[in-house]
């Protein structure tokens, strides 16, 4: 098997729908990749969707376990996939119907055991995309989602760039190292595996711009704060972990984040800069939950 499509998914059978459709049009032959699907904790009907696309994709598997974050689903999926190759997406990332072979033409062209293949992430052509979810993938500006801008035309990124949404990379390397279960809840996690595999790997991330998924949520301005929160308290367990890479902001930051989140400065923001604003907000809200975290 070339090639394991991994993908946690969790109270979305919908949209999860649309993303097995445009695996079943991939140019790549169907024989060549597998799909695994973990069903994170989800009580809808996911697996009768499952069951449907089955008769169309004979590679389709199907797990469900407890409710234990996306990192952990995929350590779970890891357990039985045998690609050569692991592919990362998630359930809201339709592919191009050329991605599948784009990542492993990647693969064929850096053959080492510590390379990887990050796909470009572009919002749905058909989604309207508001400036919220544009700020969000403006990483000059403080967005927090993808931050492709930063990448230019660079051939190769860093591991804050290990994008599960659409990253693959050598079976092998994965079999020593693993998502860290502590990561429960939103963010981080794939961070932190991608620092492991840079720092203990000399992992290589390879910028295939042809290997296109698309995101296909919509994300507006209120669900920021319980994102944001959830963020902050990932990044303070990565913290822990790695406490020379300084999440966490020496004091004279905290007090400059601490006055451009204040409601005055927040007010003056959203009318003149809604980039600054997003940042703004965002910040107080990553702080918040960073603050919180007992972990």
């Amino acid at each position: 098997m070339e090639l394991s499509i991994i993908i946690p998914t969790h109270n979305r059978a919908d949209i999860l729908s649309l993303c097995l459709k445009h695996i079943n049009e991939q140019t790549l032959p169907h024989q060549n990749f597998e799909i695994i699907v973990i069903d994170d904790g989800g009580t809808d009907h996911t697996k009768d969707i499952i069951c449907e696309w089955q008769k169309t994709l004979p590679n389709l598997i199907y797990f469900h376990q407890d409710n234990s974050g996306q990192g952990n689903a995929r350590n779970h999926a890891l357990k039985y996939a045998e690609g050569e190759i692991i592919l990362f997406i998630g359930d809201d990332i339709l592919l191009e119907k050329t991605a599948l072979e784009e990542h492993l033409l990647a693969h064929k062209k850096h053959s080492e055991k510590n390379s990887a293949v990050l796909g470009l992430i572009l919002w749905h052509p058909d989604m309207k995309v508001t400036k919220f979810m544009t700020w969000l993938t403006k990483g000059k500006k403080g967005g927090t989602q993808f931050a492709f801008d930063l990448l230019g035309n660079k051939e190769t990124a860093d591991y804050r760039f290990f994008y599960t949404s659409n990253i693959s990379l050598k079976h092998d390397i994965l079999k020593k190292h693993r998502f860290d279960p502590e990561f429960e809840s939103y963010g981080w996690e794939d961070i932190e595996l991608g620092y492991r595999l840079f720092k203990e790997e000399n992992l290589k991330i390879y910028y295939q711009k042809s290997a296109v998924g698309y995101h296909d949520h919509e994300i507006d301005e209120r669900s920021l704060k319980n994102r944001m929160i959830s963020i902050g308290k990932s990044a303070k367990i990565f913290h822990k972990k790695h406490p020379k890479l300084k999440i966490n902001p020496p004091f004279w930051k905290h007090a400059i984040l601490w006055l451009i989140s204040r409601k005055p400065t927040l007010l003056i923001s959203r009318i003149a800069n809604k980039d600054f604003y997003y940042y703004s907000l965002s910040k107080r809200y990553f702080l918040k939950g960073f603050g919180s975290s007992r972990k």
